[in-house]
Formats: structure tokens, sequence, C-alpha cells
């Protein structure tokens, strides 16, 4: 073989060791970001299943005020059932949005926020909330340098070949001034 065989086999040595290069980090970095959403996902059960003992520790105070707990249950049941991620953002901000409907709620029962059980089960969801909140930034850091990743030359070539597509942010989005609102309990 002359010295320019070589030379020919040499760059396309290098071309296939740098290809498989950038499609490692792809897939370290998309596998970064799918175990960031699994985290959240571990966090968004734990308050799942918490909330059915909040609900029924309110309603011995509160039987009156069906509507809020009623609602308080249809946002759970809908964030479990959500299937995707655009979904699960959306049905987890309505879930949001109804457990603050119901800690305001106990402003107006003095017994109830007195209540031990009550007490305990609001600091386990704050705790939850505060652990979401870091789970959620660390899963759209991840879909940021994700999605950079894929866009920037030359990742930016194969990306598309190899099938890496654009992750969706874990956003409160059109829901951001209703969420920021303090909520209002009326009787």
């Amino acid at each position: 073989m002359s010295t320019t065989g070589w030379v020919v086999l040499g760059v396309i040595v290098v071309i296939v060791l740098w290809a498989i290069s950038v499609y490692n980090g792809l897939v370290a970095m998309r596998q970064r970001t799918n175990q960031a959403f699994a985290d959240i996902d571990v966090q968004l059960k734990q308050r799942s299943d918490l909330i059915p003992n909040l609900v029924e520790t309110v309603k011995g105070y509160a039987a009156h005020e069906r509507g809020t707990l009623e609602a308080v249950v249809n946002a759970r049941n809908a964030a479990i059932a959500a299937p995707g991620v655009e979904q699960k953002v959306a049905a987890e901000n309505m879930l949001s949005g109804a457990l603050r409907q119901l800690f305001a709620l106990s402003e107006s029962y003095p017994d109830l926020k007195a209540n031990q059980n009550f007490q305990q089960l609001q600091a386990e969801i704050s705790d939850i909330e505060n652990k979401l909140a870091a789970s959620r930034r660390f899963f759209n850091s991840a879909v940021q340098e994700y999605n950079t990743g894929i866009e920037q030359f030359p990742a930016a070539l194969f990306a598309g070949i190899f099938g890496f597509g654009h992750c969706t942010f874990f956003d409160v989005g059109e829901n951001r001034a209703q969420l920021e609102q303090a909520p209002s309990v009326k009787f």
C-alpha cells in the first residue's frame, strides 16, 4: 500500500472515530435527560401518594369545601394519567394550583391548621415541592445541554440521521401568572 493509501485510510479512521465520539456524546446527553425526567417522576409519585392522606385529613375539618377537595383529587388523577412530558407538565401545573388552594383553605380553619397530621403532611408536601423544583431545574439543564448538543456543529450533521430530536423543557409556561398569584378562599 502506498503512502497516499495510508493517509486516506488514516483520515477515514479519524473521521469514523470522531463520528463515534459525537454519537456517544449525544447518547450520554439523551440518557442524562431521561434520567433527570425519571427523577422528577419519582418526586411526582411521592407527592401523588401523599395527596389522598392530605385530602382525608382536610375532609374532617372542612366537609363543606367539597369543590376544593374534588379539584385536588381530579388534578392528582390527571397528573398520574398524563402520558408525555407536555401533558405531564400541564397536569402537574393544575395539581400545584389545586394544592395551593387547599393550603390556603387551611387558613380559614384554625383547628385544621393546628392538626398534627395536617402539619406533617403539609411539611412533607412542601419538602417534595422543593425537591421537585430542584429536579425540574436539573432536568431543564440537561434538556438545554442536550438540545444545544444536537444543534451544534458538527453533531448537527448526524443528530437527525441517528434519531436525536429536541426535548421539551418542564416549564409552567402560560400558567406562570396564574401560579404566581395568591389563591383566594371565600366563604
